[in-house]
């Protein structure tokens, strides 16, 4: 957890929504001197903070809505601080919760050098991103619906197609397998929307492809290097990152990536594990799925994967593997080298 800890004149917090913020502007003597409810518009935000603009710094909390005001605050040259939403839940407790309070604790918690940072991603990169992540739902979309597929045969007591329907070229013909019209409209329909799906994710990946010409060409040929790891599933990883110099340590980025656990102790004695939701949930896929990709055709892989296993156990052997990915990952940017297989197969 990193607190931003700068020393300013005034500090603001604002709970922000979608229409409406809550501002609290207090000065390094703790004195409110502006507290009021404004609509989310640009100039009624400078309107507010317009006679304590000599050193502000604005703190807000990390959530859906928080991309223009961090944008118009970095156009005015204003300190803003996005605040990590899990981690402020843990801090300010209390009895009652709402706009008016909350506001309140954010200047408070930012004037004492409490609020923990949040990574204002750049503004010029997140169309890309958020376009990544846009097509992961289109494709977790379509898994479902071949899921369906799947379950309805197992429902009706027929065999599953032996080909992945996943191509489009072996869903022909398969709707046509159930005897029931009702129950081959259902298929149909399934079928239909991915289709849909489909041309929708290969127009996505296009525009992805075409816009990651911006981003750094060397790093994406180095994530490439690893068994598995394709152009898209790179840009991802890449995307999400942004910049590995933002993380000092190697436990830094595994625990942003959510593929460690945090451990829970008092007084030496251990009390379970926390914070799973804290961290980057799509890199954690990410690297879930360059694992089971890894896997795919890799002799040794299997081999290692086997030895895993016997280790930790069937399930934990995957995550396992994930994190190792993860933390090759870490030292093949920040050391521009490409994956070495024999180097990361030995056994630790």
């Amino acid at each position: 957890m990193r607190f931003y800890r700068g020393v300013h004149q005034y500090y603001c917090g604002i709970d922000l929504h979608a229409r409406t913020m809550y501002l609290c502007i207090t000065d390094n003597h703790g004195t409110i001197l502006l507290h009021e409810s404004l609509p989310c518009q640009p100039a009624a935000f400078f309107t507010a903070i317009r006679p304590y603009m000599d050193d502000l710094v604005v703190t807000a909390e990390c959530i859906f809505c928080w991309y223009w005001l961090a944008d118009l605050c970095q156009q005015h040259s204003i300190k803003f601080v996005l605040a990590h939403a899990l981690y402020l839940k843990a801090i300010h407790g209390g009895k009652t919760k709402n706009d008016r309070l909350d506001s309140e604790k954010l200047a408070v918690l930012l004037r004492g050098g409490v609020i923990p940072q949040a990574y204002v991603y750049p503004p010029e990169l997140r169309p890309t991103r958020d376009l990544l992540r846009r097509r992961l739902f289109f494709t977790r979309k379509r898994a479902e619906l071949l899921s369906h597929i799947q379950n309805t045969f197992h429902q009706y007591n027929l065999s599953v197609p032996a080909a992945p329907l996943l191509r489009r070229k072996h869903r022909d013909g398969v709707a046509e397998r159930f005897t029931d019209p009702i129950v081959r409209k259902t298929v149909e329909a399934d079928l239909l929307l991915c289709a849909s799906y489909d041309e929708r994710i290969k127009d996505l990946e296009k525009t992805v492809e075409r816009e990651a010409r911006d981003q750094e060409p060397h790093a994406l040929f180095l994530l490439q290097t690893i068994h598995g790891v394709g152009r898209i599933l790179a840009l991802t990883i890449l995307c999400e990152i942004h910049t590995i110099d933002r993380f000092p340590r190697v436990q830094d980025f595994s625990s942003y990536c959510r593929l460690v656990k945090a451990t829970k102790t008092s007084a030496g004695k251990p009390l379970g594990t926390s914070g799973a939701k804290i961290g980057n949930a799509h890199l954690k896929w990410a690297f879930s799925e360059a694992a089971v990709c890894f896997l795919h055709n890799n002799p040794r892989g299997l081999q290692y994967k086997r030895r895993l296993q016997r280790r930790y156990g069937k399930g934990k052997s995957l995550s396992v593997l994930a994190a190792k990915l993860g933390r090759a990952t870490y030292f093949m940017l920040k050391q521009k080298r490409p994956f070495d297989m024999d180097r990361f197969l030995v056994s630790t």
